[in-house]
């Protein structure tokens, strides 16, 4: 892989590279990187990969090099502080808030110690905190070199060190964020770059997608508004004639929201989780409370301005900072939002609008269908060199001339001749025949069917009572979570049973590893990017094969456009799809050389559905098993003193 990674940046070429788990693959990108002498960006999907490759894997090679290399860690803006929102926030009537006054207190302290500004370094402060989201950095309110706190802004420090890098490790979010600045108006967000090397490669088009989406929350307005109300306070204290309609405004606006949501959902129809809205829904009611919502936001844009206006003239042209800053961040943020409710209302071609209710408040959101066309003339046509890789790029095991990469190649535009492409696909090192057993019962109730949950869950009851524990047990969907959770709290009493949400998944993680014998219950976060090497988890059970969820808007839309064109939506999309996750999640199991445990896929379709073969013809070549005998030999053989805690410690790989 590193010759292959090497002959890739020498000759500006475009890699595919499917590495199974244990290959060594972050080193066999980072040592040819580094000796290419060229400026090299690693993305990746998750910032806990990012912070694995900045703080273990480069000081690794840095060692073996017996050189420095001049390296920067570049994570999405809303991980940094914002010095102007935390002084805005301190002088605002909100900071005499208890809870609030003891946030910004610890945070004034960290804020006198910390180089990088990086708020993850506050673990006394969660994710979600109402303080942290109101001082942190954001697209949306970064004001860029008219901000009196610029120079020591801790993003303007973050950007200079990735100029000065040779190597800059990044996220796929913020490698779009560039992408998108690149444009007819030029500016950017990270330094010119000769090369990408895009690791967690499969997560690429969902997260382009996600980028390249529009959504508009209710949460996202009301931060807006509860910003703005700070910064006109700001004004109001400089300037005791300033807008005593201000009040006013704020209610017309929030009561102009709430309405506007209402009628989205009364167009949409239906108490569905998410609805795909046409344009002629936009029509009528609906459009007539998107006029006074775009209005209020309009006059809030204006009196932000006026401000800034009359506070220029009183001053003799001379800057009253901070509140000039956020007059104009108040200002920029109410003509985004009214840009994209335009963007969104007007509709597109190529493009899909869906109103969403649940658990986050009620949203409304676009977002392109098909980006391929887009990736090839932005990233594949125009970054000289390319490597995309990942545990989980192929859709079968065989030759990459007879197809492996051609579901990825599809999907990321990569299957025309303009894009000159290696292939390369590096098995693991893992004996997956001795280490690894896949069940797949062919006697239980079918997936959707009335007894499956509770037989599944028998057996997974069974299964656990075999291993003594160390399950993950993976489900598709929030409510097979729960139910699974439910039934097996009934048949397992005793036993250390954890289910995703009950704490941070970083936490429940070290739980489960600490325990050694708990079963976690989770769904599709921990399908992938999670690892527990040892013998903390000896069991993986899956609960159905993950196919897309087809009511999906971005899914069915796709869908739509693959059957206009005379293809199989099933076959080009479902299936690959659902082979890419199910290949994750088996690779939870074996993580080093060492581990030795059992996959159990508990859904009857891979035995009845022709396309059961191919799906577990793409996974790695465990031993197989449908009886249940079978897997208590297997298990027996692998419960000797020999595999131990011990001889089961992790081995890097």
């Amino acid at each position: 892989m590193a010759s292959a990674v090497e002959h890739a940046l020498a000759e500006n070429r475009v890699l595919l590279c499917e590495a199974g788990t244990g290959t060594g693959k972050t080193l066999a990108y980072l040592v040819p990187s580094l000796l290419s002498g060229k400026k090299v960006l690693i993305s990746t999907a998750t910032r806990a990969l990012q912070e694995q490759i900045f703080y273990k894997d480069l000081p690794l090679v840095a060692r073996a090099l017996g050189r420095e290399p001049r390296a920067a860690l570049v994570k999405g803006l809303s991980n940094y502080l914002c010095k102007r929102r935390f002084s805005e926030l301190k002088q605002s009537p909100e900071a005499l808030r208890p809870g609030v006054a003891r946030a910004l207190d610890a945070m004034t302290r960290w804020e006198d110690e910390t180089d990088m500004g990086d708020l993850a370094e506050l673990a006394s402060l969660r994710e979600d905190d109402p303080v942290r989201l109101a001082v942190a950095s954001s697209s949306e309110t970064r004001l860029g070199p008219s901000c009196v706190h610029y120079d020591d802004c801790f993003v303007t420090r973050m950007k200079r060190q990735a100029e000065a890098a040779e190597l800059v490790v990044v996220n796929h979010h913020l490698f779009f964020a560039d992408l998108a600045l690149r444009g007819p108006h030029p500016g950017r967000v990270l330094p010119d770059y000769d090369a990408v090397v895009f690791d967690e490669a499969h997560r690429l088009e969902d997260i382009a997608t996600e980028f390249f989406g529009i959504r508009i929350s209710e949460t996202r307005i009301e931060r807006a508004l509860s910003d703005a109300e700070r910064a006109l306070g700001l004004a109001g204290s400089a300037d005791p004639l300033f807008s005593p309609g201000t009040s006013r405004l704020f209610e017309r606006a929030r009561a102009a929201a709430g309405a506007w949501f209402d009628e989205l959902g009364r167009a949409g129809g239906g108490g569905e989780p998410r609805t795909t809205l046409a344009r002629d829904d936009f029509s009528g009611n609906v459009s007539e409370r998107w006029i006074e919502l775009d209005s209020a936001l309009e006059g809030l844009e204006a009196l932000a301005s006026g401000a800034r206006g009359r506070l220029a003239t009183r001053s003799g042209g001379r800057r009253s900072v901070p509140i000039e800053d956020a007059l104009e961040a108040t200002e920029r943020r109410m003509a985004l939002l009214r840009s994209e409710l335009a963007t969104i209302v007007d509709g597109g071609v190529g493009r899909v609008t869906w109103f969403e209710r649940g658990g986050r408040g009620r949203s409304l959101s676009s977002a392109p269908v098909d980006l391929s066309r887009m990736l090839r003339e932005r990233v594949f046509e125009s970054v000289p060199a390319v490597i995309l890789t990942s545990a989980t790029l192929a859709t079968r095991r065989s030759k990459p001339d007879r197809g492996a990469f051609g579901y990825v190649r599809a999907r990321l535009g990569l299957d025309t001749d303009s894009v000159s492409v290696e292939e390369l696909l590096v098995g693991s090192p893992f004996d997956f025949a001795r280490q690894a057993l896949l069940y797949t019962p062919n006697d239980l109730p079918a997936p959707g069917s009335p007894g499956f949950v509770e037989g599944a869950s028998e057996r997974i009851a069974e299964l656990v009572r075999l291993t003594g524990g160390g399950c993950f047990v993976l489900t598709t969907s929030l409510r097979s979570m729960r139910l699974f959770h439910e039934r097996l709290r009934t048949l397992l009493p005793g036993v250390r049973l954890l289910v995703q949400g009950d704490a941070p998944k970083a936490s429940l993680l070290a739980q489960f590893r600490e325990a050694g014998d708990a079963v976690l219950v989770a769904t599709m976060s921990f399908w992938e990017g999670v690892d527990v090497p040892g013998r903390a988890l000896r069991l993986v059970a899956l609960e159905k094969i993950p196919f897309l969820v087809p009511t999906d808007p971005i899914v069915r839309a796709r869908a739509e456009a693959l059957e206009a064109e005379g293809k199989s939506a099933f076959s080009e999309l479902h299936v690959p799809a659902a082979t890419i996750v199910l290949k994750q999640g088996f690779g939870r199991l074996v993580r080093t050389r060492r581990d030795a445990g059992i996959v159990a896929l508990l859904d009857d379709r891979v035995h009845r559905r022709g396309y059961g073969k191919a799906l577990l013809a793409a996974l790695p070549p465990a031993g197989r098993a449908n009886d249940l005998d079978e897997v208590r030999r297997f298990w027996a053989s692998h419960e000797s003193p020999t595999l131990g805690d011990s001889a089961l410690a992790e081995v890097p790989s």
